[in-house]
């Protein structure tokens, strides 16, 4: 029996989950199934959205100590190459999705190759200038992309209904997690956490380390693409404003909220965030100040760093482990 429970234990933690996060996800299947306000499933299906690039920017900024800057920029051009795609040749929502993950996976290529060795604020400028350009390229390739006048699309369920659009995001969510955690655990994933500590100390070790940053910076940006695509049908017209650095910087407050190097508390952290700020968009006293959310992200952020830089996951952990279930929270590790 305890040998059982040890092997449960064990491929809970291999997939990145504790019982008490199993337990959280089942508690949540019926809570989320209950909701019927379209605005509270618009607001949670952002949220998951912005969970998942979260976790995808964490990958990247909390393993391999490198900020992307212009994360966003392949969020968008996942969007724009299924958008074009359904636009101009007439291919459906799910022909699409292999396409947008490999253009954000190959431009990720592409510039971590081109890029990557430089490391620090080099590479995270870097990815900033690029994402620049491609705001440019999609503004002005009007024959194309259509520019600011917006880039109409099929939406990827029929029905009015905003529910799938919820299910489908949650389902891709723990998927994402899932892999990113299986990917933490391998070899590759030794390597990046020896990499994001001392890269030095891992190139002594034996670790090429410009390999193991391009590949990880390849699949951060190949789940950039793929909730890209989920985007563009999703809300059906795509405008440039959508690789705009603002993005980034919301998707990276978001991550460093939830811990660095945590994964899950990037979701976490935008389960609580971005409800909450459409909350208190929606009190009129507070309306003119929310326009300024950016500036509250910063803050935020800034409060976080100095006073818990573990961020929500090592709260959640430190709860955890004062109410007694702290070889629970220790299976996911």
């Amino acid at each position: 029996m305890n040998s059982t429970k040890k092997s449960f234990g064990q491929t809970l933690g291999g997939l990145g989950f504790s019982p008490v996060g199993l337990l959280v996800v089942i508690l949540s299947v019926p809570l989320v199934m209950g909701i019927e306000n379209e605005y509270w499933i618009k607001t949670l299906t952002t949220a998951l959205m912005y969970g998942a690039l979260a976790m995808a920017f964490d990958f990247t900024s909390g393993y391999i100590g490198i900020v992307n800057f212009g994360f966003a920029a392949f969020m968008g051009l996942g969007a724009y190459v299924t958008g074009c795609l359904s636009y101009h040749l007439g291919f459906g929502p799910w022909e699409g999705l292999f396409f947008a993950i490999l253009s954000s996976a190959i431009l990720g290529l592409l510039l971590g190759l081109l890029t990557i060795r430089l490391g620090g604020i080099f590479a995270a400028c870097m990815t900033w200038f690029v994402a620049m350009a491609m705001l440019s390229v999609t503004s002005n390739w009007v024959t194309m992309t259509r520019g600011a006048t917006g880039l109409t699309i099929p939406l990827l369920f029929k029905s009015a209904d905003n529910f799938p659009y919820l299910l489908t995001m949650g389902i891709m969510s723990i998927i994402s997690y899932v892999i990113l955690s299986l990917l933490v655990r391998t070899k590759a994933g030794l390597a990046f956490q020896a990499i994001g500590q001392d890269q030095e100390a891992a190139a002594i070790s034996g670790i090429d380390s410009n390999f193991y940053k391009v590949m990880n910076f390849t699949i951060s940006c190949a789940f950039a693409g793929l909730i890209g695509w989920f985007f563009a049908h999703y809300v059906g017209v795509l405008t440039p404003q959508v690789l705009h650095t603002r993005a980034t910087v919301e998707i990276m407050v978001i991550s460093y909220i939830g811990g660095r190097g945590s994964l899950w508390g990037g979701l976490a952290a935008a389960l609580i965030i971005i409800p909450t700020m459409e909350q208190l968009k929606s009190i009129q006293a507070l309306s003119d100040i929310m326009e300024l959310r950016l500036v509250l992200y910063g803050l935020l952020m800034i409060l976080v760093m100095i006073y818990y830089p573990g961020g929500l996951s090592e709260l959640f952990k430190t709860i955890f482990r004062k109410i007694g279930v702290r070889k629970w929270t220790e299976a996911a590790k």
